[in-house]
Parts: C-alpha cells; structure tokens; sequence
C-alpha cells in the first residue's frame, strides 16, 4: 500500500452473534468526523434503547490519528479496546464500530468479554467491504487568460479531479489530486504561469 492510500469501508455493515446467552450486535460505518460518529452513537442508542452496554471504537484520518474506545460501563479494556485492536489489526480507519450488548444472566468473565467484543468486530469488518482510498491535497491555482492552454496542458496531463473552474481575465480552478503526485501538479502549474492558492 503507497504512503498516500489508506483502507476504509465502503458501506454500514452488521453482525450479529451470542455468546452464553448474552446476545451481541455489531454494527460497522464509514464516517469522516466525530459529529457523524455521535449521530450513529444516538440512533443506536434510542432503537436498542433496552440494551445493556453500547461499546465502540473510532478511527479518523488517514493514519488513524485520531482514535477512541470505550468500554460503557463493561470492565475496564475489556470492550472498547478489543473492538480497537480489530480496526488496527484490519487497517481500516474513518470507521465506527458500535457493539451492543444485551446481558443474558450469565457473567463472561474478563477473558470471556474481550473474545466476545473482538469476534464480534471482527465479525463486522468481515461483513463490511474494505476499499482502499487516496489521500488527497486540493490544489487552487489562478492564472491570467493568457495562460489558459498551458495549464490546460497540466491540468490535463497529470488528471486532478476538477472541483469547479471560473474562467474570466483572472481564471480560477479548484482541483483535487493524490497526495504523491501533488508537488508534480503545483510546479507545473507554476511554470505554466499559475499562482497557487492555500
């Protein structure tokens, strides 16, 4: 995998499993920020409204940087944390795993608990399609008309994704590439005679 991919998921998945009477559903999203994370948390939260623990784990940003686990009142580690090691071990990241848990009378001890909340993500990612995606810089360039076909020629030539244009005495463009061909990108547009923007 190149330094400027990462894996994610490409849909919501689920799985469900039990585990001595105790009934787990594991529920798997793509998200891009802490506010989706929280509106999954809620939604779940009101329909399994009677359920006894709501454990999860997030990842957000190409390297996983930001991350979360909790257990929500099951022993400390025994929850979150083995829902984490799942994405890790996966290498997925902008991903939630919520895993509900209804208690069935019989306790599952420590060792018990991290089985069961690991096999159930893991159940999830299993569930799941896992995509590669690119990590991307937008590019914003302007440039006089005058300067029109060459960066046309650059434009077409290293193939960023177009977000918008505005061509007028002063043209502008808002452009999306991966990250390893970014650099490639600026200093062609420069030398064709465009003023990159931040």
């Amino acid at each position: 995998m190149a330094a400027d991919t990462y894996l994610t998921i490409e849909a919501p998945a689920e799985a469900a499993s039990r585990e001595r009477s105790s009934k787990f559903l594991a529920y798997i999203y793509p998200v891009q920020d802490e506010e989706q994370i929280r509106g999954y948390l809620e939604a779940l939260r009101k329909r399994y409204f009677d359920a006894t623990h709501h454990c999860y784990a997030w990842r957000l940003g190409p390297g996983g940087q930001r991350f979360r686990a909790n257990d929500d009142g099951e022993p400390s580690g025994t929850a979150g944390k083995p829902i984490l090691g799942q994405m890790l071990s996966a290498g997925i990241t902008d991903s939630l795993i919520v895993v509900v848990r209804y208690f069935g009378g019989t306790k599952l001890g420590v060792p018990g608990l991290i089985a069961a909340y690991r096999e159930s993500a893991a159940e999830a990612i299993a569930a799941a399609t896992v995509v590669e995606r690119t990590v991307d810089r937008e590019i914003s360039v302007e440039f006089p008309y005058m300067a029109m076909n060459d960066i046309m020629r650059a434009v077409k030539e290293c193939q960023p994704a177009i977000r918008s244009q505005r061509f007028d005495n002063l043209c502008t463009m808002e452009l999306t590439i991966r990250e390893s061909r970014a650099d490639e990108l600026e200093e062609r547009l420069k030398k064709a005679g465009g003023n990159i923007g931040s």
